[in-house]
């Protein structure tokens, strides 16, 4: 059997790695992040624009531009309110996941207060579709391709997503057709 000596340096190290080790581990095991975060689940560069209400009123944020195969999160913290509305654009394939909330949109990064007169504003007016979040502190929206729909049924209506569920997927909709 082979002995093994530490010298009062070595132990150090030793405490203090250790220390470090469990310092992280404390810190990462904080509660979670609540967040309103999307998913583009396609082989294409997606442009993501979010619409939501707060208490100074309705706010269109973009563009978020997720490579293929990414999350991000586009909004920090407990959410503000039960319904988010999103638009998104594929860049690559061109296509776009969008619904009939109409809202202000521009070609370049925004943050825009208000949904109304969005043309007369120099503005485009842009159709999102609504998400539901069910008054969770999190959420996550996926964006896929139609062919990439899972065959499972949704829950029941009834059923209250836990914390931090994802919805059903938002399909893309081919160039120039309408969805939800």
């Amino acid at each position: 059997m082979r002995q093994v000596t530490f010298t009062g340096r070595a132990v150090g190290a030793l405490v203090l790695g250790a220390f470090v080790t469990f310092a992280a581990l404390f810190i990462s095991a904080g509660p979670a992040a609540a967040d309103f975060r999307l998913c583009n689940n396609t082989a294409s560069r997606v442009g993501i624009a979010v619409g939501y209400k707060d208490a100074d009123g309705w706010t269109t944020e973009g563009w978020w531009n997720l490579p293929a195969r990414t999350c991000e999160t586009v909004l920090k913290g407990n959410l503000v309110a039960r319904y988010y509305y999103v638009y998104a654009i594929d860049y690559d394939r061109g296509g776009e996941w969008m619904g009939q909330a109409y809202m202000c949109t521009r070609d370049k990064e925004f943050t825009i207060r208000g949904i109304g007169d969005c043309l007369a504003r120099g503005y485009d007016r842009s159709g999102f579709f609504e998400v539901d979040t069910g008054e969770q502190r999190a959420w996550t929206v996926q964006l896929t391709e139609s062919s990439e729909q899972p065959s499972q049924k949704p829950p029941p209506v009834s059923a209250a997503p836990a914390v931090g569920a994802t919805p059903a997927a938002a399909t893309k909709a081919p160039a120039g057709s309408q969805t939800q």
